[in-house]
């Protein structure tokens, strides 16, 4: 695609500012700052990956997938707002769940070490956690302000506070799962993934695209289910005091 196209092809923009409008939504602002960063972190990001392929050092490789993990945790402390430590348990969530997956990535040889292959992967695992912690999170907040007479109902009868919040727990995991889930339920039969669509346009045969993509919806599915885990168990105990009672 050249410039020119990509320009003819940005008027769609004006598609949802315009429903925005004449249905009075108030998105308008929004969509166009959401536009505009997308355009200048994609450019930015362009040039920094064309660097760092060009350099094929591992430190840089592994110094911009910590960043990745840094930027999408903090990009979690909205969903969890009042969590005490939240950036830094989404990071270490984040951190695990993709460690993981990479490593038996790695050892399968299913990719290379190299920046061209572990970035793009690495990026897929970290958003698509980010999105699921954050989804756990919300769940979190709500319940534990919703759900507060059941919660000191079973505190009151003895039990201990993971004991109390097991049922929250569960379901906030849940809800954060259900939708990667979700989408591996409709993998080509409702819409072909980006990475396998990616490959097709760039020549690829079908067969090996598909391959990507079953790969690409199995490590998505593990990293978002560990680090959800992780955080979900590792910040629920922020809901409570040092006398284990409800906040």
């Amino acid at each position: 695609m050249d410039t020119i196209s990509l320009i003819i092809a940005s008027a769609l923009i004006i598609i949802p500012i315009f429903i925005s409008y004449k249905e009075h939504l108030a998105l308008e602002k929004e969509i166009v700052i959401s536009i505009v960063r997308a355009v200048i972190q994609l450019v930015i990001v362009g040039y920094v990956l064309d660097i760092i392929f060009g350099l094929e050092r591992p430190i840089f490789t592994i110094a911009l997938v910590i960043i990745m993990m840094i930027n999408a945790a903090v990009n979690t402390k909205k969903r969890g707002e009042g969590i005490k430590n939240v950036v830094l348990i989404s990071f270490i969530s984040m951190f695990i769940g993709t460690m993981v997956v990479l490593s038996v990535l790695l050892v399968a040889k299913a990719i290379e070490f190299t920046p061209n292959e572990v970035i793009p992967v690495a990026g897929m695992v970290i958003s698509n956690s980010m999105i699921a912690i954050g989804l756990s999170y919300r769940n979190l907040n709500n319940c534990f302000k919703n759900r507060r007479v059941e919660i000191e109902v079973k505190l009151s009868l003895g039990a201990d506070i993971k004991e109390a919040s097991k049922d929250i727990l569960r379901e906030s995991i849940k809800i954060a799962i259900i939708p990667t889930i979700d989408s591996a339920k409709t993998l080509g039969i409702v819409a072909l993934p980006g990475m396998m669509t990616g490959l097709i346009l760039a020549g690829s045969s079908p067969l090996m695209a598909i391959k990507f993509q079953i790969m690409v919806t199995f490590m998505i599915l593990s990293s978002s289910s560990i680090a959800t885990m992780m955080a979900t168990y590792l910040c629920y105990k922020d809901f409570f005091n040092e006398r284990k009672q409800l906040k």
